[in-house]
């Protein structure tokens, strides 16, 4: 497989890999199940990092296009482009390709530029997709469905299980149109029952930056007690405390209802809450710091999960029928 990287053009070197490939898979150069090089060696063939060229292998994985087999390399995958490739119908997408490219650089637009604008197009063409974001309360799920809205450009909507309530019945209806669901890992398999028609994923959170600056700027020898609602929960509160105020070495967890719990944080001089258990603070004495432990959608995990997505996702039977 030959790569060549024009140092000169506005278009990235990771861009100009990941063209390559898609082009020789496209035009039948590259047939499913043809192995690819190694990361080391496509390195070493267009001058790049091996980090870079790691990065568009992920990106295609993601996309469907190339596949790893263990113990023997990457290859080519079984995709619509390889049955493009096979079938030689790539011509005229070629030649549309060609036409666009020559009529935005009359108009003095760069290809840069130009795929910024074709990926801002495809970006609109997911708005008619239904996506939803499922947690356990109204406020935290609300700002999860903000953060990913944000990211991706399409709007989420917020379903908070605990907060509202819904029974399964009702639930179901509420996920009926859904295309795509976003989640925890553990509420998974109820939703999979319950909406069978939509993708499902499960993404990460982190802890949101005020949170991190929180526990950082903490006084190491200050009385702290972390409080979760829930018992699964605990240990992801404990490892973020040992992590972002790694320096105070009081720090105490229980969960709501545990017997101590009141005794405890009436010591406290700082009360950490995760989200479902703010009242704790009301245990706390007067001048004590109250810390809301909030998280985030790991952005990582919606650029690798949910953008690749939302082009390929199909509008709902409902939309369809309307």
């Amino acid at each position: 497989m030959d790569v060549e990287i024009d140092r000169k053009s506005s278009v990235s070197a990771r861009q100009q890999i990941r063209a390559t490939i898609v082009a020789q898979i496209a035009s039948g150069a590259l047939r499913a199940g043809e192995p690819l090089p190694s990361v080391r060696d496509l390195a070493d063939r267009s001058g790049l990092a091996p980090m870079t060229v790691t990065r568009v292998y992920a990106d295609l994985k993601q996309g469907g296009l190339i596949e790893a087999r263990a113990g023997a390399g990457t290859f080519v995958a079984e995709s619509a482009l390889t049955r493009l490739g096979a079938g030689g119908a790539a011509a005229g997408i070629w030649q549309a390709i060609d036409d666009l490219v020559a009529d935005a650089t009359r108009r003095g637009i760069s290809v840069g530029d130009l795929l910024s604008l074709v990926a801002s197009r495809d970006r609109a063409a997911t708005q008619g997709a239904t996506v939803v974001m499922v947690g356990l309360f109204v406020a935290a799920t609300r700002s999860y469905a903000t953060r990913v809205s944000a990211q991706t450009g399409v709007p989420v909507t917020a379903v908070a299980l605990l907060d509202e309530d819904p029974s399964d019945t009702d639930l179901a209806a509420r996920l009926s149109d859904a295309d795509l669901i976003l989640t925890f890992d553990n509420l998974h398999p109820r939703l999979a029952a319950l909406a069978p028609q939509a993708r499902i994923v499960s993404l990460r959170f982190i802890p949101a930056e005020a949170t991190r600056l929180a526990l950082a700027a903490l006084d190491p020898l200050a009385r702290v007690v972390a409080v979760s609602r829930f018992d699964d929960f605990l240990p992801v509160l404990t490892a973020g405390m040992r992590r972002f105020a790694a320096h105070v070495p009081s720090i105490t967890a229980r969960v709501m209802g545990d017997d101590d719990l009141p005794d405890l944080l009436a010591q406290a001089d700082v009360v950490v809450m995760s989200t479902g258990a703010e009242h704790a603070g009301d245990g706390a004495p007067p001048g004590a710091t109250l810390i809301e432990y909030r998280h985030v959608p790991d952005p990582g995990d919606i650029d690798r999960q949910v953008v690749p997505l939302l082009g390929h996702l199909p509008p709902s039977a409902r939309k369809e029928a309307s």
